[in-house]
């Protein structure tokens, strides 16, 4: 085919009949994102807890995992 006559023919199918409409508001909704969040409340600290049986097996040689430990304690005395 002709690039002439496909541009043609494309021209002819799109303004062919009538335009399909749709509810702007209806749409809009549809994209919106779904406003719903799971989530669970533990009881400890899983990070903390390893950390504890790590230094039950082993000496940590830099202490990089003090400051989790802090912070995990302090939340725990609120």
């Amino acid at each position: 085919m002709d690039a002439k006559k496909v541009e043609e023919q494309l021209a002819q199918t799109l303004t062919e009949g009538e335009m399909e409409q749709q509810d702007t508001t209806e749409a809009a909704r549809k994209r919106l994102p779904i406003k719903t969040e799971i989530r669970i409340q533990a009881q400890v600290e899983p990070v903390v807890e390893e950390t504890k049986l790590y230094r039950q097996m082993a000496e940590e040689i830099d202490n990089r995992y003090d400051r989790i430990l802090g912070r995990n304690s302090d939340d725990n005395k609120k």
